[in-house]
């Protein structure tokens, strides 16, 4: 389909302006070398090619049928195609009509059913089409630019619209693919992600996702993408809809509907864009050849002291880095500088303007040769320079790109002031042009973590539990009885996650019995049925240190929320996170980790991932939480023992692993840590109900 070399045009047209003449105009546009076919009963011929009448009367199976023909029309048309073995198809209709016919399944349907019985790759419905560079391929009915830049990007869309924006970029974006997927009836975005990269030519992969309908199939192309260190960058729409399946675990709803992609970005260290603008900005980035191979942060140089301190303000929003420039380098660019202009890291080296590209190039090169630095940014406003472009700003980026190795790019801060032709001349010379101070540090942080990521060592497999633990809990969660407290926290412990020593009672002397064998004080918790979260209801009494408070605290619990109680050891004060698990519909269980408490939702802080994770996966996602910080110990608390969370975290993965495909959810709320490790002090399992009718 993508590398066709001969292609029927069904629909194809000489009247101006129509779908089917565009389709022609395109072929031609993009240079098309193959055979082509038109197919309309009511010419002889277009643009010079013998015009058959229908598509099985084409002379010879082609490798490509461009079907440009309404919904009510498309499905003959594909038979048709088939029939005559065309070994693929591609559609712009959106495929719905009014009324299937009696007792058919809708068209998408029916369609998909006619492409995989013939074997035929098929791209559409509801799409754009697609654009081979390469192969000069192209298969669409909708204008495209008279001339595209070929290079290293592929992207693939669900949006239409963001096909034809990225096409018609006027920065010079170089392609080699560009594919709007539309509805996915058969080929998906999967399929053309690993076709990319079975091409050397491919040297970024760019997708727009509405929404994935090959999740494994996705998963393993992104993670041959990521072996490859081919850089993958996503922009994923429909983030803040609301949650269709709440469940009565906390952590389905802290996942939220995107909390399944960010565990399958982070896993594959895809990076996520917000905004079509940062995807440009990234990919600018990404095509060029370069890449960070050591130091930790970007070392700029700028003209003004005021966006100077800009950059810096907004680079510690987005957390991106500046490189901790050693203290002989700024000395040596210190000697460099005009009277009253101090050396460090951003710097403004403008002061007189005498002498002013000099110095640009002088400190540009001490600042690449410091260890610390990972990329160098020209961070100017990228006004019109005029002639001759070896002087000025032009001038002086050519240069420092000459002499250096390093990612090194032009950052203007405003893009509305970027003349393309100018820009046009960095760009050709191989040096990125961001435009725009947000979107630029945005590309820049990208960049970034994927040198972080680069040579990361492989996730060992974490311990799996017996046989014997695995199938026992295989059965109980078949069961439709409800699972108790205490019970939830036996899974824990099975799966090697340290837990309070808890009881259940069911009367005031069966919880001094049980107050007794754990040893004082003891914690009392209603276990009533139905009422996941005890602290809403007043279910949870503390401190409790002697016979007659468990009497006291256990008849008031009994009264209002019934005589099931669970009595637990105290546990040491510590900092409070919360751990989980919760089944996405698309991609299944992941584990979760939050700060934990009464805060768990109102915070929203937290971090999913695909299990199982080994304890350096588990570690990072620890660091990843705002409330990090607090782990190391804050205003004369200890630090915690951030190892045993990271084994917590592992080991409730494993679980995940193995029983994920019969939980809905699982909390751990609070898992309390301490100095000397850490303890689950309450879980609740919310087992998969199977499905009914």
């Amino acid at each position: 389909m993508l590398e066709a070399r001969s292609v029927a045009v069904v629909g194809a047209s000489a009247k101006e302006g129509s779908l089917g003449a565009q389709m022609m105009i395109e072929l031609r546009r993009g240079g098309f070398e193959g055979r082509v076919f038109p197919v309309n009963p009511g010419y002889e011929q277009i643009d010079g090619y013998p015009c058959a009448p229908s598509v099985t009367e084409v002379p010879e199976p082609v490798d490509l049928a461009i079907l440009g023909v309404a919904n009510a029309r498309v499905e003959e048309a594909l038979r048709g195609a088939a029939q005559a073995g065309a070994r693929s198809a591609v559609t712009f209709a959106s495929l719905h009509e009014s009324s299937a016919p009696a007792g058919a399944p809708p068209l998408p349907e029916r369609l998909a059913a006619i492409a995989r019985d013939a074997g035929m790759a098929f791209c559409g419905g509801n799409g754009m089409g697609f654009l081979n560079l390469h192969a000069r391929l192209r298969a669409t009915g909708f204008p495209t630019p008279d001339r595209m830049r070929q290079g290293p990007v592929t992207f693939v869309s669900h949006s239409g619209s963001a096909f034809a924006a990225l096409a018609f970029n006027d920065r010079g974006i170089a392609f080699d693919l560009v594919v709007s997927s539309g509805n996915e009836i058969v080929t998906t975005m999967s399929d053309y992600v690993r076709f990319a990269l079975g091409r050397e030519t491919t040297g970024v992969i760019a997708l727009l996702l509405e929404t994935v309908r090959d999740p494994e199939g996705l998963r393993q192309a992104l993670r041959e993408a990521a072996e490859r260190e081919i850089p993958v960058v996503a922009l994923k729409v429909g983030r803040t809809e609301r949650s269709k399946a709440m469940v009565t675990a906390h952590s389905g709803a802290l996942a939220g509907e995107h909390g399944a992609f960010e565990a399958l970005f982070d896993a594959y260290r895809v990076h996520e864009v917000r905004t079509l603008d940062e995807m440009a900005d990234t990919l600018e980035l990404f095509s060029a050849p370069r890449r960070v191979r050591g130091g930790h942060g970007i070392a700029s140089v700028h003209d003004s002291g005021g966006e100077r301190a800009m950059v810096a303000d907004l680079a510690s929003d987005l957390g991106v880095p500046f490189a901790a420039v050693g203290e002989d380098t700024l000395a040596d660019i210190q000697a460099l500088l005009d009277p009253g202009l101090i050396a460090e890291n951003p710097l403004d080296a403008w002061g007189t303007g005498i002498d002013a590209d000099r110095i640009f190039r002088e400190s540009f090169l001490l600042l690449h040769d410091d260890p610390s630095t990972a990329a160098l940014v020209f961070g100017v406003d990228l006004t019109r320079q005029g002639t001759p472009y070896a002087e000025g700003y032009i001038g002086v980026a050519r240069d420092v790109f000459a002499a250096t190795t390093k990612p090194f790019c032009v950052l203007s801060n405003l893009s509305s002031t970027v003349p393309n032709d100018e820009a046009g001349i960095l760009r050709d010379a191989g040096i990125p042009v961001l435009e725009g101070t947000d979107n630029g540090l945005r590309a820049l942080g990208h960049l970034l973590a994927e040198g972080a990521a680069h040579g990361r060592p492989a996730a060992v497999a974490p311990e799996p539990v017996p046989d014997e633990v695995r199938g026992r809990w295989l059965a109980r969660l078949s069961s439709d009885e409800e699972i108790s407290e205490v019970e939830g926290l036996t899974l824990l412990a099975d799966y090697g996650i340290p837990t309070v020593p808890s009881r259940a009672a069911s009367s005031a002397e069966e919880a001094v019995a049980a107050a007794d064998e754990l040893g004082w004080p003891v914690v009392l918790k209603t276990a009533a049925p139905g009422v996941p979260h005890k602290s809403d209801v007043g279910g949870v009494v503390v401190g409790l240190s002697d016979v007659d408070a468990v009497r006291v605290a256990y008849g008031d619990l009994a009264e209002r929320l019934g005589p099931q109680v669970t009595v637990a050891a105290m546990v040491s004060p510590g900092v409070e996170l919360a751990l989980g698990i919760v089944r996405d519909p698309t991609f299944g269980p992941l584990v979760l980790v939050a700060a934990g408490g009464i805060l768990v939702e109102l915070l929203g802080d937290r971090k999913l991932a695909f299990p199982p994770l080994d304890e350096t996966g588990a570690r990072r996602l620890i660091d990843g939480l705002h409330v990090r910080p607090l782990l190391d110990g804050v205003r004369g608390a200890p630090a915690t023992d951030v190892d045993a969370v990271a084994r917590a975290v592992s080991r409730l993965s494993v679980l995940a692993a193995d029983l994920g495909d019969r939980l809905e959810a699982l909390d751990v709320n609070p898992l309390v840590a301490g100095p000397d490790g850490c303890v689950a002090v309450d879980a609740l399992v919310v087992p998969r109900l199977p499905p009914t009718g």
